[in-house]
Formats: C-alpha cells, sequence, structure tokens
C-alpha cells in the first residue's frame, strides 16, 4: 500500500505543476508562444521526474491507454486518475488565488464543438500513443528521449490546435479543473474530456495493431 500511494503522489504532484503552470501562462495574458512552450518543458520534467516511480502518467487517458496495453494494472487506473484530477484541482485554485482579479475567461464561441472534439481527440491519440511506443515497451526500454518526445508532442498540439479549436487539454485533469472553478463551461469540458479519453482507447487498440514485441 505504501508503494502504490508513492505512486499516487508522484502522479498528483507532476499533475499538480502541470495545471499550474497551463494556468500561469495562458489564464492571464497573452503569451503567444510562451504558454506552450513552458507547458511542454514542465511535461519533459515530471515525465523523467516520475517515470521510474509512477510512469509519469499525470493524464487520465494516457493511463487509460497504458492500463489497456498492459504497462498499468487496471487496479491502478481509477487511483490514478482520481489523484491526477486532484492535483490538477489543487493547482487551478492555487493559480485563483494568486491571480484572482487577473484571469482570462475562455470564451466558449472561439471553439466549435465539432473542431473541439475533433482535435481534442487527435492530439490525445497522438500523445498517448507516443507514450506507449516511446516509454512502455520492451524494444525502447531504457531510452533517453522519451520525455522529449511526450512533450514535443504536447507541444506541437498546443501550436496546432490549442486556443483555435479547442482548449488544448488533451488531458481530462487538466479540463475539469478549469471546468469547476468556472473558467470553461461545463458543456465543453464534458465533451473535451470524452474526446480525450476516446484518444486514449483508440491510442491503445492503434499500439496493439502496429506493435510487435521483440523477444
Amino acid at each position: 500500500m505504501k508503494e502504490n500511494l508513492k505512486k499516487y503522489l508522484v502522479e498528483l504532484i507532476g499533475t499538480f505543476f502541470l495545471m499550474l503552470t497551463i494556468a500561469c501562462t495562458g489564464l492571464i495574458t497573452n503569451n503567444g508562444v510562451i504558454a506552450p512552450l513552458a507547458i511542454a518543458a514542465v511535461l519533459v520534467s515530471i515525465v523523467y521526474a516520475g517515470g521510474h516511480i509512477s510512469g509519469g502518467h499525470y493524464n487520465p487517458a494516457v493511463s487509460l491507454a497504458c492500463a489497456m496495453r498492459g504497462a498499468l494494472e487496471w487496479k491502478h487506473l481509477i487511483p490514478y486518475m482520481i489523484f491526477q484530477v486532484l492535483g490538477g484541482v489543487i493547482a487551478v485554485y492555487v493559480f485563483y488565488l494568486m491571480a484572482k482579479g487577473s484571469i482570462i475567461v475562455i470564451e466558449p464561441s472561439n471553439f466549435p464543438l465539432t473542431g473541439l472534439i475533433i482535435a481534442e481527440f487527435l492530439f490525445t491519440f497522438i500523445l498517448c500513443y507516443v507514450v506507449l511506443q516511446t516509454a512502455t515497451t520492451k524494444n525502447t526500454n531504457g531510452n533517453s528521449y522519451y520525455g522529449l518526445a511526450i512533450g514535443f508532442t504536447v507541444l506541437a498540439g498546443a501550436f496546432a490546435v490549442g486556443g483555435t479549436l479547442c482548449a488544448g487539454a488533451f488531458n481530462p485533469a487538466v479540463a475539469i479543473p478549469v471546468g469547476i472553478v468556472g473558467l470553461l463551461p461545463w458543456t465543453l469540458v464534458l465533451w473535451t474530456a470524452l474526446a480525450n479519453l476516446l484518444g486514449g482507447i483508440m491510442a491503445a487498440v492503434a499500439f496493439k495493431l502496429t506493435y510487435t514485441e521483440k523477444e
């Protein structure tokens, strides 16, 4: 139980700093390219920091994909998700306390529903697929690039669709806290989270269809 709690706490801490970075760079001022770069940088760091303990998921969609792939025991999936969302919620409240009065409310009309669903699905899919292919296989076991691959995937998604077609969450543990504090309508939050989880499921399916384990 103690070892399991360590994993859950690593997921909470990592998701906290991921969400805090997203909030601080994206919800106060228009930082242009700074926000995606900062988010990718902190994700790379926390993936390397926690990968050897919990897998460094920080994302319920990634955890779901890993469970389907067999890289995470199913009994850990719900605790992982709970601690990830909790970390995101704590982060957004800490941000709210720090930046009250300076927060930008996300305008729902910027995100057409069809575009949001497709964008969140596709870039969560490729994020989870990259995680599975670089961080969970014997063929790439012990590689030193998996954190960079994961971080750059998020960076690409943030530049490609973040803030234009969707919020660029690619992560229910990011979308849900934003909804809890009222910065994004719950309709869009729920569609975002659903698209993220579906992206994770399909990434696991694609992994199983394309990967061959070497003996």
